[in-house]
């Protein structure tokens, strides 16, 4: 078949369609013939000659499409890359294995009715501990062993295993340095008894969309997997999720990948894995390293994160709430109200106050102001700007002076969470401690001034025995091998190195649970 086909049209030029291959591959284009060209031409001439000069049509200019810059592109991207970044970064990565002791109750048809009968006071529905076991992943960042990862790996771990080698069968067990819910960042550390490689730590400040990265994890227990991706979005703002806007990528993340870290082209990391959107494929959530930096230092010193408090609740405002305050637009937070001798009722504000700046920090909602109050150092004395409407709309601005401070009732709860108590230890390496009934105690972990005196539980060893048999902090002995206990003398004195049966009292609720060897 001819390569060459002819197409006429009245009054304009012949075209020629012209095929030629360059590289295997084939081209096609039209253009004019030679004697064509010249008719066309000289028939155009003539028409443009005949049109008066003050008649032309005014030349219209087409907007362009804009085009990539070439100037701005890198060198090809190495086919190696992947290579050399897994070989760098995966000898730092570990999987993490959590047990939690989750207790599952069973009724007893005889007991319903005699709870239904007296109320609630014959004995409790035996209680069983069912381990419950997760999955997740960490990165370490010191050749100690300190390892990042994220809270909802660790939180409510009895037990917290770590593997650095999937081809090893050894385990470490790891102890919680810190941890935050709002940041979903928590620290932990192993005692490896040897210098262990660690990942970099770079910046997310300058991160672009469209970069290459990187994901390593433990996805469904398939321990040092990596997928590579790019950065689909940045500053992706879920705050149900975290105080931090995450980077969104497409590099695949499935349960397990939690903890693990996201690392650029460099071998750096840039992002701690963290969520994903499970309504579709290709949408993961990573938390900003510059922010993770932010809260590691006082994770390690503290085991917490503390946070500013001013003592206020707060509302964000609409249209009709700035029309109804005098308001040209909405903007800043609403004060609803204020709690009796905080920071901000000490400082004079008052409610219906908008607040529109905090320490040279531009307000313009309700969650800018919990970010800007909670990113305070505690102790320190900050700023706010609010303006005060009158009942006929006209605005006063003032500028108060607070002590930040911490929310009593996280200080408070944090305190209850690392009290130390005496106890007497219980024998055979049962894994926990008992003391006397005390007005103290008693109030400490909840009960009535009603409740029963009995020994109560001060503390139980995370991996122990009584750990295993639901037994917890604040739990009060009634009878051990149906022998009544008054003292915790009496406690030690009736366990036996063979099984045990406890009656326990927890709250309301009564138990029976069973442990020893």
């Amino acid at each position: 078949m001819s390569k060459f086909r002819v197409f006429r049209r009245s009054r304009l030029p012949l075209l020629v369609l012209t095929s030629f291959t360059v590289g295997g591959l084939t081209f096609s284009l039209f253009s004019p013939d030679a004697k064509s060209a010249s008719t066309a031409s000289s028939t155009a001439s003539s028409a443009a000659n005949s049109v008066n000069d003050s008649q032309a049509a005014p030349e219209i200019t087409k907007p362009q499409p804009p085009q990539l810059d070439v100037s701005k592109l890198d060198a090809p991207l190495p086919k190696n890359l992947f290579v050399e970044l897994s070989k760098l970064i995966n000898p730092t990565v570990v999987s993490i294995t959590t047990t939690s002791n989750v207790r599952n109750r069973y009724r007893d048809p005889l007991q319903e009715f005699y709870e239904d009968f007296w109320g609630n006071r014959g004995s409790a529905p035996h209680h069983q501990a069912q381990p419950v076991r997760g999955l997740g992943t960490g990165f370490i960042i010191r050749e100690d062993g300190l390892i990042i990862t994220n809270n909802h790996v660790v939180a409510e771990a009895d037990v917290i295993k770590v593997q650095l080698d999937n081809n090893s069968n050894k385990f470490y067990e790891a102890k919680v340095i810190g941890r935050d819910t709002l940041t979903d960042i928590a620290l932990i550390k192993i005692e490896a008894k040897k210098t262990l490689p660690y990942a970099r730590l770079g910046s997310s400040k300058d991160l672009e969309v469209g970069e290459w990265v990187a994901a390593f994890g433990n996805p469904y227990g398939h321990s040092h997997t990596m997928t590579k991706g790019i950065v689909s979005a940045i500053g992706r703002e879920i705050a149900e999720l975290n105080r931090f806007p995450f980077i969104q990528t497409d590099a695949s993340i499935n349960p397990g990948n939690s903890g693990g870290p996201l690392v650029n082209t460099r071998g750096l990391v840039i992002g701690v894995n963290s969520a994903i959107d499970a309504r579709a494929q290709g949408i993961g959530f990573a938390i900003p390293i510059d922010n993770v930096k932010t809260v590691i230092s006082q994770l390690e010193k503290d085991g917490r994160i503390k946070r500013g408090y001013i003592g206020i609740s707060i509302a964000e405002i609409d249209e009709n709430v700035a029309a109804q305050l005098g308001m040209e637009e909405p903007t800043g937070a609403l004060v609803a109200s204020l709690m009796p001798s905080g920071p901000a009722e000490k400082a004079g504000m008052q409610a219906y106050d908008v607040i529109v700046d905090v320490a040279g920090k531009k307000i313009g909602s309700a969650s800018e102001l919990q970010n800007a109050i909670a990113g305070l150092d505690v102790g320190s004395r900050a700023k706010v700007t609010v303006w005060r409407y009158d009942d006929r709309g006209k605005k006063q601005e003032k500028t108060l002076n607070l002590t930040i401070t911490e929310n009593p009732q996280e200080s408070a709860q944090y305190a209850r969470q690392v009290k130390q108590y005496f106890g007497q230890k219980a024998p055979f390496d049962l894994g926990f401690k008992i003391a006397d009934w005390s007005a103290n105690l008693s109030e400490e972990f909840g009960y009535s001034q009603d409740a029963p005196h009995n020994p109560i539980v001060t503390e139980v060893e995370r991996t122990g025995q009584a750990a295993s048999a639901g037994i917890r902090p604040g739990d009060q002995i009634l009878d051990i091998n149906r022998q009544p206990v008054s003292k915790a003398a009496d406690v030690v004195r009736n366990l036996k190195q063979q099984r045990n049966i406890i009656r326990l009292l927890r709250g309301n609720a009564m138990m029976i649970v069973s442990i020893g060897k």
